[in-house]
């Protein structure tokens, strides 16, 4: 089983396409080498591969990486399947994992983040979490989205350390955290990687 997500950057001609891309990029590049396992194409979309228990994960990080950017937004499908053929680039591979993606991705209307897995039981539990996670991380403020990015890729740091890297008070730490949800998407994310383990 693999999860593909496939995603794309809303507004991306509002600000220099450097700016985002840049962090764009060095965001997937942590999750595998380019073109097998991420692929940007047509400008502002990609695709990448992970393994599904730590697809939300992927998808959190990179909804933060460009909400770092006040004019930006992404939209992000998972696709949780097979992969039945492995090209030399991932945008030309196959299987149920990148069907499941593109379907997910093209059903995309108001919400900004779903999944398809093989369980339609999942599928609807998943779906509504993401849709209540999304009514905080769409509001997040590029200062919420930098500390939530940094928190999640830093698990083993406390608020003093994480103020320390950053250059930034404690207290404005906490307030990222708190206003971001974080510790919510935390829990959001153990519950996702206890049931896709179930698949």
């Amino acid at each position: 089983m693999v999860s593909i997500i496939t995603g794309d950057i809303v507004n991306s001609r509002a600000i220099d396409t450097q700016l985002w891309l840049h962090e764009l990029k060095e965001t997937l590049a942590k999750y595998g080498k380019e073109p097998q396992k991420w692929e940007i194409f047509r400008g502002d979309s990609f695709q990448l591969e992970v393994s599904p228990e730590y697809a939300l994960e992927a998808v959190v990080v990179l909804k933060a990486t460009i909400k770092q950017f006040k004019e930006l937004d992404i939209r992000i499908a998972i696709g949780v399947g097979e992969k039945t053929y492995a090209a030399a680039k991932i945008t030309e591979s196959n299987g149920s994992a990148f069907i499941r993606s593109g379907e997910c991705f093209e059903q995309l209307k108001k919400q900004a983040l779903a999944i398809n897995t093989p369980s339609n039981e999942l599928n609807q539990t998943l779906n509504l979490m993401f849709e209540l996670a999304s009514l905080t991380i769409d509001g997040w403020s590029p200062t919420s989205a930098f500390i939530i990015k940094t928190a999640i890729e830093n698990p083993e740091m406390n608020q003093k350390e994480l103020a320390t890297i950053l250059g930034m008070k404690q207290s404005n730490i906490s307030r990222g955290l708190k206003r971001g949800g974080y510790d919510e998407i935390i829990k959001m994310n153990e519950y996702y990687k206890k049931n896709i383990q179930t698949l």
